[in-house]
């Protein structure tokens, strides 16, 4: 009896080791390729590296529980660096610190207010080109650390790419980028090889974060003085952060909460800013490594990567020195690889899609990478694809005129019959599809195919009619229905004239 029942008891802990030793594993990973990004991220904002180190890690573990995309990973990045680095020159630490706790507010106030739910009018091609941004992104922010530096590092990359791609060939209990990074750095230690390493980036904190407040006045001229940098730091970490959720829900074929991810990068960020970190959002290349290089889809492997950024970088911070930037490099580029959306540039795809999706693609990724802000990427593709898609709607309304006529005991009559959707870029020119002076004394305007969508329409239907009026012509309009005729009788006559 004991035998059968210590039989399945062994099992099921050994199913629960297993499902746990993959996210220890990511998050271990994930921690490895965050502190040197953390350190340099640091640097570009004009800060210590201690304060991007301790952003990295408090809000990947605010996030492990705040979040609302599980195995996302949040830290400081290279888009928020760049918004708070001239706050930075000019008023000090305590000031952008006191900008990164009001971009939590901002960022909790927008999240509860719902505006993750905007991400439904992001197109696919928009998706797409900041996908294969980031991939290039990912890429490109490496050539740093690929220039001007000696040979040996280009063999150890290989030697580091070749662990990645050809482990898993053989096993996959152990994810290949810890592999990869091990070995590399194994070899440059017993070999004392000369090639750079973390420990180049910047000096590592010797004690755990502690509780933080600015030392600013809390005044309207603070405000005044933070709030620009501080809304701009909310929206493009709001941006990008919404953007990775959706591109991992596409990935592990899974929804997360938008709006609980809004709110929740808030929250990241004002306890980031409490312990003196620099704040951040969502990373594509890190959440990435954890979700598509080691496979992990739990909050653990998030939590334990913030954890493991304090272990290694204060604990264990003249071993993490030594690992060759070569070896970090090597997972960097799987993962833009890995990242970039190859199918959608093959030939036969870009046959077979429509000219505008494939500009809107273009704009998005063109964007991205001049100007390194996934938010202007990202704002500009879809602004390419509401115009473009104005523009095709805006052909798609007709006007059709039917004379009938005179008969006997009925007048003659001018009929247009108006076919598609009216809105401010196909209204425009409805003015002009009118015989004012031919037409009979009649007049008669068919939307029963049709449909008033804004103000525009009213105001341009307000045109014809005082333009038939002119001429001393009766205007009836016929066909409106409930919802264009409600707008058109709550409107009419008080847009005044836009002709």
């Amino acid at each position: 009896m004991t035998s059968v029942i210590a039989f399945p008891f062994g099992q099921a802990r050994t199913r629960y080791t297993v499902r746990l030793t993959l996210p220890v594993l990511a998050g271990l990973i994930v921690a490895l390729a965050l502190i040197p990004e953390a350190i340099a991220f640091s640097l570009i904002a004009g800060v210590d590296p201690q304060v991007g180190l301790f952003a990295a890690a408090t809000m990947a573990m605010s996030i492990a529980f705040l979040g609302g995309r599980p195995a996302m990973i949040s830290a400081a990045t290279a888009a928020t660096a760049l918004v708070v680095a001239p706050l930075m020159a000019s008023h000090g630490l305590d000031y952008l610190i006191a900008a990164v706790i009001l971009a939590g507010v901002f960022q909790v106030i927008l999240g509860v207010l719902g505006v993750g739910k905007l991400m439904r009018f992001i197109p696919r091609s928009v998706m797409i080109g900041f996908v294969n941004a980031l991939g290039i992104l990912i890429f490109t922010s490496q050539l740093p650390d690929l220039i001007g530096v000696p040979w040996l590092v280009y063999p150890l990359t290989a030697l580091g790419l070749a662990i990645i791609y050809l482990l898993p060939r053989i096993t996959t209990v152990v994810p290949a980028p810890l592999v990869s990074i091990i070995v590399v750095t194994a070899l440059a230690v017993v070999f004392a090889l000369n090639v750079p390493t973390v420990g180049d980036k910047g000096e590592l904190p010797d004690a755990l974060p502690t509780l933080f407040l600015p030392n600013v006045p809390f005044t309207l001229e603070t405000f005044q003085v933070i709030a620009p940098y501080a809304l701009g730091m909310a929206a493009v970490g709001l941006l990008e952060s919404l953007m990775t959720a959706k591109l991992v829900d596409d990935i592990t074929d899974t929804r997360s909460n938008k709006v609980r991810e809004s709110w929740g990068q808030g929250a990241a960020n004002i306890i980031s800013g409490f312990f003196g970190g620099m704040g951040g959002c969502a990373m594509v290349g890190q959440t990435m490594i954890n979700v598509k290089a080691s496979g992990a889809r739990t909050r653990i492997s998030t939590f334990l990567a913030g954890a493991f950024v304090l272990v290694l970088a204060v604990s264990l911070g003249e071993v993490v020195a030594l690992i060759p930037m070569a070896a970090l490099v090597a997972v960097m580029i799987f993962v833009s690889i890995a990242t970039f959306d190859w199918h959608s540039i093959r030939p036969s795809t870009l046959r077979m899609m429509p000219k505008s999706e494939t500009i809107v693609m273009a704009v998005t990724v063109i964007g991205t990478v001049a100007t390194h802000n996934l938010a202007i990427g990202v704002g500009l593709g879809v602004l390419t694809a509401m115009v473009l898609f104005a523009r095709r709607v805006a052909h798609f309304a007709t006007v059709t005129r039917t004379l009938t006529s005179e008969a006997e005991g009925e007048e003659a009559t001018a009929r247009y019959t108006v076919d598609g959707e009216l809105f401010w870029a196909s209204s425009n020119d409805l003015y002009t599809q009118f015989e004012y002076a031919e037409d009979p004394q009649h007049i008669v305007i068919d939307l029963t195919t049709s449909h008033l969508w804004d103000a525009s329409t009213i105001a341009a239907l307000d045109s014809v009619e005082d333009k038939y009026r002119h001429y001393g012509k009766h205007v009836e309009v016929i066909g409106l229905n409930q919802a264009s005729q409600a707008m058109r009788t709550r409107m009419s006559g008080r847009l005044g004239s836009g002709h």
